[in-house]
C-alpha cells in the first residue's frame, strides 16, 4: 500500500468513528471531524499532510 492510499484510508476511519462518536457519545467529537476535513482542504493546496509524514516515517512509500 503506498501513502496516497493509506492516507486516505486513515481518513475515511477516523471521519466514520467520529462521526459515529458525535452520534452516540458526545456531539463534541464533531470537532475533530471537521480538523480532519480542514486537514484534508488546507493539504490541497499545499501538498503537505501531517498523516502523510507519519505514514512514511512508519515505512510505506510514497
Amino acid at each position: 500500500m503506498n501513502v496516497d492510499r493509506a492516507l486516505r484510508l486513515v481518513a475515511g476511519v477516523v471521519v466514520m468513528v467520529t462521526v459515529a462518536l458525535g452520534h452516540f457519545v458526545d456531539a463534541n467529537w464533531y470537532y475533530f471531524t471537521a480538523f480532519v476535513g480542514l486537514n484534508l482542504f488546507q493539504s490541497a493546496f499545499t501538498n503537505w499532510c501531517p498523516m502523510m509524514t507519519i505514514l512514511r516515517k512508519m515505512g510505506l512509500q510514497g
